[in-house]
């Protein structure tokens, strides 16, 4: 019997049948499962990557396996270094779900979306593990999508009394801040967003340090999405050494982050292993979570935007 095709999902189906509340638990159990190192639950090699040199980018390749969910899938991303006010996107996604057992394409389906919400949400695990239950003040460094989607998750599950963002331009600030559903403050300075911040998000194209360890407040969390390739960073040596230090792998944090890499830190743990609870909290302490995003992120994704396909 001949194969079914591909289901196509597209960009604005992934948005409506992908939320949070289904999808945070769903990322909880995968990074539990990758910080296991059973093979039998989740094979996940380093994203490799393709340098686009014309163009200023990359192209990395995600794949995943996890055997005991049947899950097969991998993730195609183009990542680039824009010039200041430029009109391209900084990254394009595609994900792709195949039978584990046959070997065919189930489903191909836009990557942006799950790969904004995903980072975001992840974003969002740590910070319900490492910030401090008292936390009032929320800062978003950078107004690009994946501002966004930190904004709406950050949002949507935990409350804060102020929320402010920062861009370089402040126009593109602005209009960020109109974007949003709610009430937020402008900042002209990072060291005026980030001055008394309990929880701080780089999500920046920045190749240098934007965030100074010397304007954190003790005990604030910082996670960090941008600086996703290993001469490039969005935070400085002080900061990474005042900080107890998490990411979401061990190994793509050393091939990966400038961040890790170029201040020689010790990461202490995986944020999976904090959900394993073989790795303690440090919630008094100033903590990083650098975030790489991982193909085990994306194929539990992929996975439920297919079931709830199948579902309706």
């Amino acid at each position: 019997m001949a194969e079914a095709p591909p289901e196509i999902i597209w960009e604005h189906e992934v948005r409506r049948l992908l939320h949070y509340g289904e999808l945070i638990p769903r990322l909880e159990t995968a990074l539990g499962k990758f910080s296991k190192r059973n093979s039998a639950e989740v094979i996940q090699p380093v994203r490799t990557t393709v340098p686009l040199q014309k163009h200023s980018g990359f192209l990395g390749v995600m794949p995943c396996y996890m055997e005991n969910d049947g899950i097969l899938c991998t993730k195609l991303v183009s990542f680039y270094k824009r010039p200041a006010g430029s009109t391209l996107p900084s990254t394009q996604a595609t994900v792709m779900l195949l039978d584990p057992e046959y070997g065919n394409v189930k489903a191909v389906m836009d990557g942006e979306v799950i790969t904004f919400m995903r980072t975001a949400a992840v974003s969002a695990i740590s910070a319900k593990l490492l910030m401090r239950p008292d936390a009032e003040v929320l800062t978003i460094l950078g107004t690009g999508k994946q501002a966004k989607s930190h904004y709406n998750v950050f949002t949507e599950i935990f409350q804060f009394k102020e929320v402010r963002v920062w861009s370089r331009s402040v126009d593109r600030a602005d209009t960020f801040a109109g974007s949003l559903n709610g009430p937020v403050t402008v900042c002209k300075s990072v060291e005026e967003a980030v001055k008394g911040a309990d929880i701080i998000v780089t999500v920046t194209r920045s190749t240098e340090p934007v965030l100074f360890g010397q304007w954190v407040k003790p005990g604030a969390h910082v996670t960090a999405v941008g600086a996703c390739r290993p001469d490039w960073r969005e935070l400085d040596d002080t900061l990474m050494k005042q900080a107890v230090v998490y990411v979401d792998s061990r190994e793509s944090a050393m091939t990966e982050s400038g961040d890790i890499i170029l201040s020689g830190v010790e990461i202490f743990a995986e944020i999976g292993d904090v959900i394993n609870g073989t790795k303690p909290a440090c919630r008094e302490k100033t903590t990083v979570f650098k975030s790489l995003g991982l193909g085990v992120e994306d194929a539990a994704s992929a996975q439920l935007v297919y079931d709830n396909v199948k579902h309706c």
